[in-house]
């Protein structure tokens, strides 16, 4: 898994490729609930995408560019476009993560 530490990092892993970006924050209770299945995520989306982090408040440039109001926030890109968001409201559970994580990339 991608640990995105600059707005550099975020470019480069984000303009090829399918590249899925969770945005969240250390104090945060449902980034802590849903960080457990990350590693399970990467596994099984391996072949669809890349799974990476981007600490919103080590980020705060990048985080207020992205309109990131809420975390945690997935992004899903394709070749350097967004092409789905799951807001903080949307991603409280394992269930509603993976729901837009298998559907992120069907349209």
């Amino acid at each position: 898994m991608l640990h995105l530490k600059s707005n550099d990092e975020y470019r480069n892993a984000t303009k090829e490729g399918r590249v899925m970006v969770e945005f969240y924050a250390g104090w945060c209770p449902d980034c802590s609930r849903i960080e457990p299945y990350f590693d399970e995520w990467e596994q099984k989306y391996a072949s669809e995408f890349t799974l990476a982090r981007a600490n919103r408040d080590e980020l705060p440039d990048l985080g207020e560019e992205l309109q990131i109001l809420g975390i945690p926030t997935f992004i899903a890109y394709e070749n350097g476009q967004e092409v789905a968001r799951l807001f903080s409201r949307d991603a409280k559970s394992k269930e509603q993560v993976e729901a837009f994580l298998d559907s992120a990339y069907q349209k």
